[in-house]
């Protein structure tokens, strides 16, 4: 935990939690009862992730893992919520898919021994992931994973499911302007109160490189905003880079024009799940509901259900198309 920052009117404090850097920022909030209900919010997180991580042993999504191909596992309210929703949207086949994981593990993009593995590596990992060999048990909350090696991972889902939870838990004490930053993925809660207009301000940062720079700045009103892209981890083999958003149908990098994609919804879960069905789309949708950002790697951006007037373009070497 680092420092608390604290004003008259505004609560803020930096957490290390979901393997990144989180910020929660409250508004209306004075004294160390406002500033401990933050750290109720930090343990919230907590306990979700030591429910759905891949990364502990004990965590309820590794015991459904562990006995793939064996038994059902039961397991809690939450995580077979939330693993419910991932496996009916992996069904959908648009890119969406909760069963990646041994095809991602096989890639290991972002680690020290990331490589590019064989076309046999890959047909036998992609017998591993198909979403129909998911059992679920309502009446149970059971989860069976029907192939030994199946592996579930909620990385793609998770973050927006613990950010819609924690503006719960704040709104619940009677909070409605805050800020809801897990590693990017953010939640901005009622009206902005530092702006006249009540309206956000949300930098988009340059999906081209590993940094904090920006392509645009984006006004919004209270919603979730959530980005896709292909910097955060990369590897660079054969004079090619692969960045590590695997398709499914392929069992490799999704290759297409897109840098990034931003989606704004109400619900975060719904921005976690749409910046990947936009991704692998490969391009803009007809009638589409929600609003959403395009960053090309040619540096043009196009916008989809936003106005002109809500994008400030920061980064000159960028424009909309």
């Amino acid at each position: 935990m680092k420092q608390l920052v604290r004003s008259t009117h505004k609560i803020s404090k930096d957490y290390n939690a979901l393997g990144t850097y989180c910020n929660l920022t409250l508004y209306g909030a004075n004294g160390a009862y406002d500033a401990n209900l933050l750290d109720g919010a930090y343990r919230l997180i907590q306990y979700y992730e030591d429910l759905f991580t891949v990364n502990r042993s004990g965590s309820e999504v590794m015991r459904i893992n562990r006995a793939a191909g064996d038994r059902a596992i039961e397991v809690s309210h939450a995580t077979y919520t939330l693993v419910k929703r991932a496996v009916v949207e992996s069904r959908r086949r648009y890119g969406f898919n909760a069963a990646i994981g041994p095809l991602v593990k096989l890639w290991h993009i972002g680690f020290e021994d990331a490589r590019i593995p064989t076309d046999e590596e890959i047909t036998e990992r992609r017998k591993l992931i198909n979403p129909d060999d998911i059992v679920l048990d309502d009446d149970n909350f059971s989860v069976y994973l029907s192939r030994a090696g199946m592996e579930l991972d909620l990385g793609c889902i998770a973050k927006g499911y613990i950010a819609d939870r924690v503006q719960d838990f704040l709104r619940a004490y009677g909070f409605t302007a805050g800020i809801i930053n897990l590693g990017g993925n953010l939640l901005m809660m009622g009206a902005a109160p530092h702006h006249a207009d009540g309206e956000w301000r949300v930098g988009i940062r340059n999906p081209l490189t590993q940094t904090n720079e920006t392509v645009l700045t984006l006004t919004t009103g209270a919603s979730s905003v959530v980005t896709s892209g292909i910097a955060d981890r990369r590897l660079e083999a054969d004079g090619k880079s692969y960045h590590h958003i695997i398709d499914p149908e392929t069992g490799r990098p999704r290759d297409n024009d897109i840098a990034g994609v931003t989606v704004l919804s109400r619900e975060s879960i719904v921005g976690e799940i749409e910046t990947t069905r936009l991704f692998f789309a490969d391009r803009p949708l007809p009638d589409y509901d929600y609003g959403a950002i395009f960053v090309y790697r040619d540096k043009s951006i196009e916008l989809v259900n936003l106005s002109r007037e809500a994008v400030y373009i920061t980064n000159p070497e960028f424009h909309i198309k």
